[in-house]
């Protein structure tokens, strides 16, 4: 099919890819021109594992192309909206400006006959604001939201759980369906689960999804605050508790916390939207999920300071890590950065080190140094955190690390390490939650919630 996915950012780019991959001839449409002409040479313009390899593939076959010109859409069959929907500069609510700007723009170029589908994450009554503005078009609507997770999105969409069409209940619901179902084929016979729902609850299946996730997680850490008075090891504890079949081991690790620029917007849209419809038990719910997040960074900052005598003022302090995840160039509300932040406010010379974010890194937070060799950061370090499980950092050798460091401290930020090895090369090792790692009798350093 012809194809157009409007939007080359994360979601539309790997769209776009694996599309092309699938056989489909697909044209990719954004105004940044500068990635667009780095996408037209088919390179990635970011770290997505898998996703280089896609690119040139499509490039090299013809089947993938970029454009900044709207007018390059008018063949396409089916065209995917994939541009960004950011959380609102005043509030919790979602920004739709670039969506509603997308299809504005698409108007004049989109024939009787083809389908517009909506990818990106919206709130609630998105999709029937989308559909009154093609009314007289002659064009079908769907809604198929996303479920990528960045770090594995090449592979979530070349084998997802599940697809998902949000259409209306008329003969333009079924001829966007079956327009879906041909997009989608390999997919489909794969055995791939096909869901068709109403427009609201397709829009409402991802945020409720992701707000589900973000409740388990703080969770976890909630239950992990309180292992850490008592003695008890969260670690151990949350085994047991995911070997529950009705509860699971996924999304149930104690530590730092969440971040990045989906699972954070998408609790606080759906917050938005329980509030806009009266549910205040929903709001409130996922209100108290978003502040324990926010307390696990204090949290873990909070540690730094006691561990190293109650004040970080003048120490060296090595952070492992400054992506939100692994596998990854995004430091979109990074929980690695944030408690590096509150650090260095405290008086701290924090080092950052990691594989991938370093030009980010050096941008957007001055405070820090930031070293792209792990050896360098981390000589002379009076405390090291790992903050972001990359495999590189879980692959230290303990002996050799504490051999570069003044004090061999370690705060595991993502209970990520082995214990045991650190402790035997002669590290005082930290988990989170395991066990009563903070002196009780140690004052802290006076970090506030308000720095958190």
């Amino acid at each position: 099919m012809k194809i157009s996915v409007i939007g080359a950012g994360y979601l539309g780019t790997v769209h776009a890819a694996t599309l092309a991959s699938m056989g489909h001839h697909v044209i990719g449409l954004d105004t940044d021109a500068a990635r667009i002409e780095t996408l037209a040479r088919g390179a990635a313009p970011f770290h997505e594992p898998g996703l280089a390899e896609l690119l040139q593939d499509g490039h090299s076959s013809g089947r993938l192309t970029f454009s900044t010109d709207p007018a390059r859409l008018a063949d396409a069959d089916v065209h995917f909206l994939c541009v960004g929907t950011p959380q609102s500069k005043t509030g919790n609510d979602t920004d739709l400006s670039f969506l509603l700007s997308a299809v504005s723009a698409l108007l004049p170029h989109v024939r009787p006959g083809a389908v517009v589908v909506g990818k990106s994450t919206v709130p609630v009554g998105t999709a029937a604001i989308v559909a009154q503005m093609l009314l007289g078009t002659g064009v079908a609507l769907a809604w198929n939201p996303e479920f990528l997770r960045q770090g594995t999105a090449v592979q979530d969409s070349l084998a997802p759980d599940r697809l998902v069409y949000g259409v209306p209940s008329d003969a333009k619901g079924t001829q966007a369906c079956s327009m879906l179902d041909v997009v989608y084929a390999p997919l489909l016979a794969r055995g791939t689960p096909r869901l068709v729902t109403n427009f609201a609850t397709a829009e409402l299946i991802k945020v409720s999804a992701n707000a589900f996730l973000a409740l388990k997680l703080s969770y976890v850490n909630a239950v992990g605050q309180l292992c850490e008075q008592v003695g008890a090891d969260v670690i151990q504890l949350s085994q047991a508790l995911g070997l529950d079949e009705r509860i699971g081991g996924r999304y149930f690790h104690a530590g730092v916390g969440f971040g990045g620029g989906c699972l954070p917007k998408d609790l606080r849209s759906f917050r938005a939207q329980a509030h806009r419809n009266g549910v205040e038990s929903l709001d409130e719910m996922l209100s108290l999920v978003d502040g324990i997040n926010a307390d696990a960074r204090y949290h873990t900052a909070e540690a730094a300071v006691r561990l190293c005598g109650g004040s970080v003022r003048g120490r060296a302090i090595t952070v492992l890590g400054a992506t939100f995840k692994p596998n990854t160039d995004d430091i979109r509300d990074s929980p690695a950065l944030d408690v590096a932040s509150q650090l260095a406010a405290q008086g701290a010379h924090v080092t950052v080190t990691d594989p991938q974010a370093g030009d980010h890194v050096w941008l957007q937070y001055p405070q820090l140094t930031f070293q792209s060799d792990v050896s360098l950061a981390l000589r002379g370090a009076d405390m090291v955190l790992l903050l972001t499980q990359w495999p590189q950092f879980l692959s230290l050798d303990p002996a050799l690390t504490a051999a570069l460091v003044q004090r061999p401290v370690m705060l595991d930020g993502r209970n990520a390490l082995d214990a045991a090895a650190w402790q035997a090369a002669g590290w005082e090792y930290h988990g989170i939650g395991r066990g009563q790692v903070l002196a009780k009798n140690v004052p802290s350093a006076g970090l506030s919630q308000a720095a958190a």
